[in-house]
C-alpha cells in the first residue's frame, strides 16, 4: 500500500644473473602499501564526518580505531582527534584511497571511517519494559522497511521528535547496516532499536500497557491531525510501496492518513514519518502548556 503514507609456491630455484641484478617485484612496491591500515574490511564501521563525531561523544558503542584521510582539511577533523585523543581511541592517517575499500563503490566516506564492535540492538523486553513505566511514550513501529536509506532517514526523524523506542522485525526489513547508520547523521547512537520476531504479539503487549497503537493508510478515513497524540501511543509505518501487512493493520487501534493535495498519491515513508510524528510533538506541547 503506498504511503503517505589469501598458497605456499613452491618456488623454483632463481636464476643465476651476470651483471646487475634482476629487479624484483618487492623493489616496484609502493611505499605506501606499508602504512595501508590491517583490519579486515568485515569490521563494521561508521563513516562520515557527523556520524563519526555522535558516535565519539555518545560514547555508547566501543570504537577500536579511526581512520582519517590524509590531507583532509574539515575543520571537523579537528574535534574527532580531540575527541578520540580523550576518550583514548587509537586515531591513523592513512591515503585516501585506503578508505575505499571499507564502503560501498560511490560512497562519500568524507575522509573519516570508524572501525567500532559489532553493533547491539536494545534488548527489546527491556526497552518494552521502559516505555511502559514512562507516562506518555512515544513508540514507532516499522513494518517492513527494506530500503536502508530510508531507515536511515526514519531514525533521523525518530530520534529528533523524541520518540522512546523503535521496534523493527527480524526478517524481511532493513538492518542497522552501515548505511542506515551514515543515513541517521549519527541518530542510531541515541534512539533504542529492537527487533522482534512478531510485530502482532508486540502491538498486543503495548495494549496491554495502555499505549494506543495507530498504523498509517492511504485508505484510512480519519486524518493524521485528528488523531489525539497526547497520551502513550505507538505509531506503526508500513514498508514501501505494500504498506502495513494485514494483521498488522487490524490489530491497529486506529488508521490514520496524511490527505494528499497534489496529482501524486503517497510521501516516501520517512517523509510521512516525519509529518505524523512531529503532529504528536505538537499536540503534546499545546497540551504541557495548559498545565
Amino acid at each position: 500500500m503506498a504511503y503517505f503514507m589469501k598458497k605456499s609456491r613452491v618456488q623454483s630455484p632463481k636464476p643465476k644473473v651476470f651483471g646487475k641484478p634482476k629487479p624484483q617485484l618487492s623493489d616496484f612496491k609502493s611505499k605506501t602499501d606499508d602504512r595501508k591500515p590491517k583490519t579486515e574490511p568485515s569490521k563494521n564501521i561508521i563513516y562520515g564526518m557527523l556520524p563519526v563525531l555522535e558516535a565519539l561523544r555518545a560514547n555508547s558503542r566501543r570504537i577500536e580505531k579511526i581512520l582519517i584521510a590524509e590531507g583532509a582539511r574539515e575543520h571537523r577533523i579537528a574535534e574527532i582527534i580531540d575527541l578520540a585523543r580523550a576518550a583514548h581511541v587509537p586515531f591513523q592517517k592513512v591515503p585516501r584511497e585506503n578508505l575505499s575499500k571499507f564502503v560501498e563503490p560511490g560512497v562519500n566516506h568524507q575522509g573519516v571511517i570508524a572501525l567500532t564492535a559489532s553493533a547491539d540492538y536494545a534488548d527489546a523486553d527491556a526497552l518494552l519494559g521502559k516505555i511502559a513505566a514512562k507516562e506518555n511514550s512515544l513508540v514507532l513501529i516499522l513494518d517492513g522497511i527494506e530500503d536502508p536509506r530510508n531507515l536511515g532517514a526514519i531514525l533521523r526523524v525518530a530520534e529528533c521528535a523524541g520518540v522512546d523506542g523503535t521496534f523493527i522485525p527480524e526478517h524481511r526489513a532493513a538492518s542497522l547496516t552501515e548505511t542506515v547508520v551514515k543515513t541517521s547523521a549519527g541518530a542510531t547512537e541515541y534512539t533504542p532499536i529492537a527487533k522482534v520476531k512478531n510485530l502482532n504479539r508486540l502491538i498486543e503487549e503495548l495494549k496491554k500497557n495502555n499505549i494506543w497503537v495507530i498504523g498509517t493508510s492511504g485508505e484510512a478515513e480519519k486524518d493524521y491531525a485528528d488523531w489525539d497524540w497526547t497520551g502513550s501511543c505507538a505509531l506503526v509505518l508500513g514498508g514501501e510501496g505494500k504498506g502495513l501487512h494485514r494483521l498488522v493493520a487490524e490489530n491497529c487501534d486506529a488508521l490514520v492518513k496524511i490527505p494528499m493535495h497534489g496529482k501524486i498519491e503517497s510521501l516516501n515513508v520517512s517523509v510521512a514519518a516525519g509529518v505524523v510524528l512531529f503532529e504528536a510533538v505538537r499536540q503534546r506541547k499545546k497540551e504541557s502548556r495548559k498545565n
